[in-house]
Parts: structure tokens; sequence; C-alpha cells
């Protein structure tokens, strides 16, 4: 081998440096930049198929690597990011949205089951006290609203 030989790099290793080098000279602005560039130029070139295909291939991957309380906390950080990003209005339309579709996928016992299930729920954090009250502000609401009609 010659000299020139001994001394090429791989291709990793070009990479590599090839990447601390730009590192050193751009900002999170410039990847941020190429990172939505690059987005488009994607979604131009797949279907919804695509990108249900990686997102399932993603999930399954992330899954077998996480446990519960990293799911809990990244849900809890991404409620807390939209909350101050989304007011009422958006929260009640895709509440709206979740509820049709599931409403088309669900029977009568679906609903039977969770009903079930959520008053269970709530009688083992509530007392009569609890309930006298809700129940008030429900017989206030539906006074007002047939007042209204």
């Amino acid at each position: 081998m010659s000299k020139d030989n001994n001394k090429k790099m791989t291709l990793e290793e070009a990479g590599r440096k090839g990447g601390e080098a730009t590192s050193k000279n751009h900002d999170k602005e410039f990847y941020q930049e190429i990172g939505r560039k690059g987005g488009e130029a994607t979604s131009e070139n797949h279907d919804k198929e695509f990108y249900q295909e990686i997102g399932q291939k993603g999930g399954e991957a992330t899954s077998e690597n996480h446990d519960k309380e990293f799911y809990q906390e990244i849900g809890q950080k991404g409620g807390e990011a939209t909350s101050e990003n989304h007011d009422k209005e958006f929260y009640q339309e895709i509440g709206q949205k979740g509820g049709e579709a599931t409403s088309e996928n669900q029977d009568k016992e679906f609903y039977q089951e969770i009903g079930q299930k959520g008053g269970e729920a709530t009688s083992k954090n509530h007392d009569k006290e609890f309930y006298q009250e809700i129940g008030e502000k429900g017989g206030e609401s539906r006074r007002k609203q047939n007042d209204n009609d």
C-alpha cells in the first residue's frame, strides 16, 4: 500500500469530521431551517401510509426501550406544553373530534363498560357531599337552560 492509501479515511470518519465541522459553523436556527426544508421535501414524496408505517416502527422500537414512567413523563410534558399554547376552544374541538371518532368505532356495550368503570373510580374518590354539590350544579344549569328555551 502507498502512503496515500494509509491516510485515507473511512466514510464513517469523514462523515463524523464533516458533522463536527458543520456543527461548529452553524446555530440552532440553521438546523431548524434545514429540518423544515427536509420535512417539506419528504412530505411531497410520501403518503399517509408511509408516515403510519414509520410511526408504528418508531413506536415499537421506543416501547422496547422504555417503561411506563417514561411514557408518563413525556405525556405530562407534552400536556403542559400543549396547554401553554392552546385555549379552551382548542380542547373542546379536539374533544369533540375524539368523541366522534370513538363513537364511530365503538358500540353501546363499550360505553356501558367505560361508564361503569368511571363511576366506580369516581365513587372511590368522592363522598356524599361531592355528589350533592354536582347534583345542585346540574340542576341549576338545567333550570337556566329551560329558562332560555
